[in-house]
């Protein structure tokens, strides 16, 4: 039977946790976002960046603990070119100069939350996974019906695939603190905005229910 409401638990053995850029090029100080921000825009980077590395990466690597533990599938997807020249990246991303070069630091996944060897990575050139990439195909062979999304931003990337994940049929559940954007206004906004399509939940009752239901 259907489901007829979004907040109901995941279900472990056909779910995925996606972590959505989760990145150097948008949470490094060092990363291609931030090369060519000054003034007040530093100082909001700043906090953004201490709010990252405090919370929201701990968050994302509990939550990747509980699922690995759960043996429930993590995929990742990255903002990549797939050339070094990045001529074939989108046209949103070439006007936005939204550039990481194919194997660059910029692509890089940051080591507390990296991905094992046998995980999926996937490289992006577009706001939604679910456009530039194969992912719903992918998620379609391994029988994935309850995704779990994490990642930045969250009233971009984050929000795109959330939205699109629903209307592929999938049962989304939002981790609000295992995600972020630049400030806590827009984190806020997003997460009003998109509550009638998924479920939002915090990281740790998700580990607690991952817990709870993989112990059956």
């Amino acid at each position: 039977m259907e489901p007829t409401s979004r907040d109901i638990p995941i279900d472990p053995a056909h779910a995925a946790l996606l972590l959505i850029d989760v990145q150097n090029y948008g949470i490094d100080p060092k990363g291609g976002s931030f090369a060519k921000i000054d003034g007040a825009e530093r100082d909001e980077a700043r906090r953004f960046l201490d709010h990252v590395h405090a919370s929201t990466l701990p968050n994302q690597a509990r939550l990747l603990r509980a699922c690995r533990q759960a043996g429930i599938e993590v995929i990742y997807t990255v903002i990549e070119n797939l050339t070094r020249d990045g001529r074939d990246r989108s046209l949103d991303y070439k006007i936005s100069g939204i550039d990481v070069p194919k194997g660059s630091f910029d692509a890089e996944v940051p080591e507390i939350v990296a991905p094992l060897t046998d995980e999926i990575v996937i490289p992006k050139t577009s706001s939604s996974v679910f456009i530039s990439t194969n992912i719903d195909y992918v998620l379609r062979n391994l029988r994935v019906r309850s995704l779990i999304i994490v990642g930045f931003l969250t009233d971009q990337c984050v929000d795109s695939a959330v939205r699109d994940a629903c209307d592929l049929g999938y049962l989304v559940t939002l981790v609000t603190d295992a995600c972020a954007t630049h400030t806590q206004e827009r984190h806020d906004a997003s997460l009003r905005n998109n509550r009638g399509y998924c479920r939002q939940i915090a990281t740790a009752e998700l580990v607690a229910e991952i817990a709870r239901l993989s112990a059956r």
